[in-house]
């Protein structure tokens, strides 16, 4: 299996280059339509599956892909969209050198979708497609910008699946595949005081950027490695001039946890806070983002699986990691499906200029995940 997807190198990057120089910036619905249709085509050619674009009012179409018409779900997940602009791939285009591919989007994750498209092309081709199963393989376009119209559909597949595969980027030096990803959180807080002349009225002042300060305090406190909760207030803003007492203050504040039990306590912390300076007002908006992927028995059953694969049949050791980052395999692993995540092409600098994908390791990962999907 190996072997013959090696063969079909040339027509992988190709491919790969046709993809990467299409610009799909989340935002840009036109853009992001197309490449649904180009993903869409593509899977129905390379598999004999069924396509179907699911309308999105905002941002590009989703794509559910389906192979198979058996009784046991698996789920493949992975999204079409980029952190680049329009223009990007016009500025610097699909390039080969040194045995690597670069170019806006190469590596996350235009090469992890390709990869699951030949992984079902060739178990179709050789005839080892599992008639007791339907590989159901979701592309949405709005990932990297939160999944907001694409967690339910998310979800809802997860949710009728007995294990689920998602081809971001795995983590380096090793390659190794992710059974956990830490949870997110995003809060907005906002500080109302009462402004006065800094020299003239300062004891008339209520200053809301002294309230912010002692509230980032807390905030910063809350931080934990042992448990793996961080907390970052990455942005302020506040007053007009350094003689005025500021009446007004923000920040956005990021929070990371390993569980879902942290994640409800975290929240509940949030709503709870209150203004330490008589006179001041503090609101706090937002809430979880995405829940905790956490590592299950059945997940390092999985991870078992791939393990065993990788070393008796493709001659390599393969690791697993966790995360602070997250995926949609955060949503579909809340929903009790064991995940897998980071099964898509190796390389490095994701959401960089100088992001590419290792070409050697194309074909051994792509035949890891045909034979996920035959034995799992």
């Amino acid at each position: 299996m190996h072997s013959y997807i090696r063969e079909q190198m040339n027509d992988f990057l190709q491919l790969l280059e046709e993809s990467v120089n299409m610009d799909s910036p989340s935002r840009d619905k036109p853009q992001g339509d197309r490449m649904a249709n180009w993903y869409g085509q593509l899977f129905e050619r390379l598999t004999g599956g069924k396509a179907v674009r699911i309308h999105n009012d905002t941002y590009g179409d989703q794509l559910r892909c389906e192979l198979g018409n058996g009784e046991k779900q698996i789920l493949l997940i992975g999204h079409y969209d980029t952190v680049w602009p329009l223009g990007e791939a016009e500025r610097r285009p699909f390039t080969i050198a040194d045995g690597k591919a670069f170019g806006p989007g190469v590596y996350d994750m235009k090469a992890g979708l390709l990869q699951a498209m030949f992984a079902l092309h060739v178990l179709r081709e050789w005839d080892r497609f599992p008639k007791d199963k339907r590989v159901v393989f979701l592309i949405n376009s709005d990932e990297e910008i939160g999944s907001p119209t694409s967690r339910r559909l998310v979800e809802e597949e997860a949710r009728q699946s007995s294990a689920c595969f998602v081809l971001e980027p795995p983590t380096e030096p090793n390659g190794a595949l992710k059974t956990w990803r830490k949870g997110s959180a995003h809060y907005s807080l906002t500080v109302n005081g009462v402004s006065a002349h800094a020299g003239v009225d300062h004891h008339k002042g209520v200053s809301a950027i002294e309230e912010l300060s002692r509230q980032v305090q807390a905030l910063h406190a809350l931080t934990d490695y042992e448990t793996g909760t961080t907390v970052n207030v990455g942005v302020i803003r506040g007053g007009i001039g350094a003689n005025v007492i500021a009446d007004y203050a923000e920040a956005e504040v990021d929070i990371r946890m390993m569980t879902t039990e942290e994640a409800k306590r975290l929240d509940q912390w949030m709503s709870t806070l209150q203004p330490t300076l008589p006179g001041a007002r503090l609101s706090v908006t937002g809430g979880i983002r995405r829940p905790p992927m956490q590592r299950t028995e059945q997940t390092a059953q999985l991870f078992a699986l791939a393990r065993k694969i990788s070393a008796d049949e493709l001659g390599m050791e393969l690791e697993e990691s966790g995360t602070g980052g997250v995926s949609d395999g955060n949503f579909a692993a809340s929903c009790g499906v064991p995940t897998l995540d980071g099964l898509g092409a190796r390389g490095g600098f994701a959401h960089s200029p100088g992001e590419f994908v290792t070409l050697e390791d194309i074909p051994l990962r792509t035949a890891l995940l045909a034979r996920l999907l035959e034995t799992c």
